[in-house]
This record gives structure tokens, C-alpha cells and sequence, in this order.
């Protein structure tokens, strides 16, 4: 328990001096809690002594005024310090999460680790800052209360220390035995909790293709195997902390009934007094109600610390390196050369590339062609640093783009994927997103460049139209316009084509190639296509396979070469 505690301190960072501010306020607050009890003694005290009288009487009324007030006063302050912080520290490290997700190599989001990012920031997060922040100092001020209750009966006597001692001793045994249960139970209900929030977001995602394959019987099934599994491991759960609750209360009231048959004994053989009677009568069913609330914390505990586990392991993810320090040198003209030397890289221990190594002069245009998966999104990507080369060196302007920040290489590279995302947002800020210091006049024109300002004008509320997640209530052609847009806005002197007119009905892609070619002026272009229609005025042609360039040059010298270049196009144009 001391462990988990220390965990969920050390988590708040520079909170740390609220939440242990918290521990004094919530004890003076258990203090105020108990007043009315002790001047409940104290007033029982005077009238068995004969000495009470209206003055008195109404001190005391007035005493208990103050202490109930006094406690609210404090609950209050307690509440600010300890819960409104709970909520700084997770925006603070929902924040930090983004900043670290965002410099993670790609690899890490297509290794099934998109549900466990789901399940931390929608299922652990929220329940560690909403169940467990807001009770760390009273687990604190429970553990000095029950220590102040034992000093209490040492005071009193001898004996009833002794025997409250023990009880307190039953009380660690059995809350440790139930502690080693419960852990055990909430790693698998997490681990079931990750599983089902990734079925949730594959069944959702794919609803297109479950739907047109008749397949939703099948994938409903094994959402709700999903469902029941989790329902399975909740009851599970219970029932495993059941009987441990059932011996702490057992513990509780056996350990309440013996002080009080002790007690009980005591003042019958006249070793304690009958003020001391009735002051052990008054606190009796108080005496282990502190260790009882701490272990009744038990279950929440061990779940929050399955949820830091899992919060740290994503946290623990390696980031790509980003310790450079260089600066481009520009060209004259603002553009960039690209050099590929010796490059081979792959995924796991498998090579997926193997000694690349080519030129691209400033504003010159290559094009990456060649069979599916025989790696040219993956060149391409690692310009961009999706993921560091495992040997070689990708050079920009003579410097190695490892020894260039990050956020200076991505200021150069501009991106258009086949597969384009949009926001849940306006149109305007989707376009905006690349250089959000952008004046409105020059949103628009990068609009009209891409050919995309008539049909926004068309929306409901045009530039501000909110549209669907994902780009969902526009057409294919409509978000890749808009994200041909964004890049030209961005205005980076390097441009990377992945397949970009790959899946669009023809009215669309001469929008879309007019929009490229606005984007394309006076850049350096890397190009996949497989319409080998759209790169036959490239200024170098790689034909890429099995992680290998195995032919090289413009169209007219490959088309001569009669190799695979040549059987590519001689198969697209039959």
C-alpha cells in the first residue's frame, strides 16, 4: 500500500508540495471530525463530576460550532489542494503523453499499440484522477488517526495497547494477503480492458468492410466475446476481493467486541475509572475504523497500480533521437538536395531496405516506382524520419538529417499521402494546421492554388464549416485537395508524393494534378506512383524492388533498357 502511494506521489511532479500540503489540512480536518465526540466526553466528565453549569454548557455548544465550521473550512482546502490538483497533474500529463506519442517513430503505431494509447488516456488516466487523487490524504491522515488510537489505549492502559496492537497487526495480515489477491486481478482486468477498447476501434474502423463481406455476425461475435470476457473478469474480481472484505469487517467487529469485554474487565477489577470507561465507550466503534477505511481502499488502489504500469510502459517507448544541432545550409533558390548513401534499413531483424543510395538535385523531381511492398513509402518515410536508417545516412543539403532537429527537418518536408486525415475542425483551421500563423488572405490563396476554394465556398459555412472526423462528410477527392492545400501553404522546399491521385475518380485527379502542380513549382520532389503516366518527365526514375533499386534513369533511357521499367509500362498501356 505504502509502495502504490509512493507511485501516485511521485507522479504529480512539481504538485508535490500541494498534495503534502493536503496531508496537514485533511489531518487537522479528522481532528475537527472527532471534536464533537471529545467534547461529548468532556461534557459527560463534568456532569458525572458535578461540575457542570450553563456557562460551561454553553462553551461547549459553542466549541462544537466551531469545530464542525472548522471542518468544512478544512475539507475544502483539502479538496483544492489534493483533487483540483489530481486534474492539473493528468492535463499536464495528457500533454506530456502527446509530446512524447509524437516523437515516436511510426513503427510504434502499427504494432498494435493503438488500442493500449486508447485504454491509458480514456480508461486509466480518468480513473486514477478521478477515483485515487482525490483520497491520498486521507489514506495519510487514516494511518495517523489509527496510530493516535493505539497511543490512546497505551494511555489508558497498558493492556488495551497491547490488545489494540494486535488487532491493528490482524488488520496489516489479512489487508497484505488481499493485497498480493487483487494485484493479480487488476493486471488481467486492465490487460481485458486494453483488449476490448482495441476490438471497440477495429470493429468501429472497419464497419465499411464488415458490412459489405456480410460479416457482421461474425465481428459482433467476437465483440462480444470481447464484452463478456471484461464483464467475466470484473465478477472475477469481486469475488476475489470479496472474502478479504468480509475478514476485514469480521476483524473489525471482533476486534471492537474484544476491547470492549477488556475494557469491560478492567473497570470491573477497578483498574481503570469510570470517566475512562465512558471515554473508551464514546471512541469505541472509532477505534479501527481508520485501518478498516485505509484497507477499504484496497480495491481501487491495486487497480491504479495495474493503470501506472501501463501508463509508464507507453511513456517508456523509445523516441526517436533528436539531439541534432545543425542548420541547413539553403540553396540560392530555397531548395533542397537529397542524397541516399549506403541506406539499408528494417522494421525488426528483417531487411526491408538494403543499400539504397541515389541523388536528388535542387528542384529536381525523382519518382519511386515498382511492385507493392517493395519499399518506396518506407524510402520515402525515412526522409521524413518516420524511423532512423539502420545503417547508411540520409543527407539534406550535405547534412545528415539525424544530426538536423526534427522540427527543423519537418519545417523543409512537406507530405501528401494517398490515404489522407482530417480533423474534426473547420476547414480553415485543417488547412491553417501547417502554419497556423498564416493570415486568412493567404489560407485562401493556397485554397484557390489547390483547386479546392469553389466547393468550400459550396459548404454550409464555407471556411468555417466543421467537418466530419477523419474527413468523413467530404469526398476522396475533396480531403486530398484540402491536404494539397495545407502543403501549399506550408510552402517547404521539399515534397513528397505517396500515390496522391492512387484512389480518385478522374474529374478529381485533374483537379488534384493541377493542385500538385501549383505545389511542385520550383521544389524537390520525391514521387511514388504507380500511374506511370504521371512521371514520365521525372528527372530520374527509380524502379525499386525487394528493397533494392534495381533500375535507374530517366523514361526514355529505361523504355531503351527493355527491362522491368519498360514490361511495367508495356502491361499499363495494354
Amino acid at each position: 500500500m505504502l509502495r502504490i502511494l509512493h507511485r501516485l506521489i511521485n507522479i504529480t511532479g512539481k504538485y508535490k508540495t500541494r498534495i503534502r500540503a493536503s496531508y496537514i489540512t485533511a489531518f487537522i480536518k479528522g481532528i475537527m471530525m472527532k471534536m464533537p465526540l471529545m467534547l461529548c466526553f468532556v461534557c459527560i466528565s463534568l456532569f458525572m463530576s458535578g461540575d457542570m453549569n450553563t456557562e460551561k454548557c454553553l462553551m461547549l455548544g459553542i466549541c462544537v460550532l466551531i469545530s464542525v465550521v472548522l471542518e468544512a473550512i478544512f475539507e475544502h482546502i483539502s479538496n483544492v489542494l489534493q483533487s483540483a490538483t489530481g486534474y492539473m497533474v493528468f492535463a499536464d500529463m495528457r500533454l506530456r503523453l502527446g509530446d512524447h506519442l509524437r516523437k515516436l517513430p511510426m513503427g510504434y503505431f502499427t504494432e498494435g499499440n493503438i488500442g493500449k494509447i486508447s485504454s491509458v488516456l480514456a480508461t486509466d488516466m480518468v480513473f486514477i484522477e478521478e477515483n485515487c487523487m482525490g483520497v491520498l490524504s486521507e489514506l495519510v491522515t487514516f494511518m495517523i488517526s489509527q496510530g493516535l488510537m493505539v497511543v490512546m489505549m497505551f494511555v489508558m492502559d497498558l493492556r488495551l495497547g497491547l490488545l489494540s496492537l494486535l488487532i491493528v497487526g490482524i488488520f496489516v495480515l489479512i489487508g497484505n494477503l488481499m493485497l498480493k489477491t487483487t494485484i493479480r486481478h487488476s493486471i488481467i482486468k486492465q490487460e481485458d480492458c486494453e483488449s476490448l477498447t482495441e476490438e471497440v476501434l477495429d470493429f468501429a474502423e472497419g464497419m465499411g468492410i464488415i458490412k459489405s463481406y456480410n460479416m457482421l455476425g461474425e465481428k459482433s461475435k467476437r465483440l462480444t466475446d470481447e464484452f463478456e470476457k471484461s464483464c467475466k473478469e470484473s465478477i472475477d474480481f469481486e469475488v476475489a476481493y470479496g472474502p478479504w472484505a468480509r475478514a476485514l469487517y469480521l476483524a473489525f467487529g471482533i476486534g471492537t467486541a474484544s476491547v470492549l469485554a477488556l475494557s469491560a474487565y478492567l473497570y470491573s477489577i477497578g483498574s481503570i475509572s469510570d470517566v475512562y470507561m465512558v471515554g473508551i465507550t464514546l471512541f469505541l466503534f472509532d477505534m479501527f475504523m481508520a485501518i478498516k477505511s485505509y484497507y477499504g481502499q484496497m480495491a481501487r488502489l491495486t487497480v491504479t497500480d495495474a493503470s501506472l504500469d501501463r501508463i509508464e510502459e507507453v511513456f517508456a517507448a523509445e523516441e526517436l533521437p533528436d539531439n541534432g544541432k545543425l542548420v541547413f545550409d539553403d540553396t540560392s533558390d530555397g531548395s533542397s538536395r537529397i542524397e541516399y548513401d549506403d541506406v539499408s534499413f528494417g522494421y525488426t531483424d528483417k531487411d526491408v531496405l538494403k543499400n539504397i543510395s541515389f541523388k536528388v538535385g535542387a528542384g529536381e523531381m525523382t519518382a519511386l516506382v515498382g511492385p507493392s511492398g517493395g519499399g518506396k513509402s518506407t524510402i520515402a518515410s525515412l526522409l521524413a524520419r518516420f524511423w532512423d536508417v539502420k545503417s547508411g545516412r540520409i543527407l539534406v543539403n550535405g547534412k545528415d538529417i539525424r544530426d538536423v532537429s526534427l522540427g527543423s527537418l519537418m519545417d523543409r518536408v512537406s507530405m501528401v499521402f494517398q490515404r489522407v486525415y482530417l480533423f474534426q475542425d473547420t476547414v480553415y483551421n485543417n488547412i491553417a494546421i501547417s502554419r497556423p500563423d498564416a493570415t486568412k488572405e493567404e489560407v485562401m490563396e493556397a485554397a484557390r492554388k489547390a483547386r479546392c476554394y469553389d466547393f468550400i465556398m459550396q459548404l454550409p459555412e464555407g471556411f468555417d464549416t466543421v467537418i466530419g472526423e477523419g474527413g468523413a462528410s467530404l469526398s476522396g477527392g475533396e480531403k486530398q485537395r484540402i491536404s494539397i492545400a495545407r502543403c501549399i501553404l506550408k510552402d517547404s522546399p521539399i515534397v513528397i508524393l505517396d500515390e496522391a491521385t492512387a484512389s480518385v475518380d478522374a474529374d478529381n485527379e485533374r483537379a488534384i494534378q493541377e493542385a500538385i502542380s501549383e505545389l511542385c513549382k520550383n521544389k524537390t520532389l520525391l514521387v511514388i506512383a504507380h500511374r506511370l503516366k504521371t512521371i514520365k518527365d521525372a528527372d530520374q526514375i527509380l524502379v525499386v524492388s525487394d528493397g533494392r533499386i534495381i533500375e535507374k534513369g530517366d523514361h526514355a533511357s529505361l523504355m531503351s533498357n527493355n527491362g522491368t521499367y519498360a514490361r511495367m509500362v508495356s502491361l499499363q498501356q495494354g
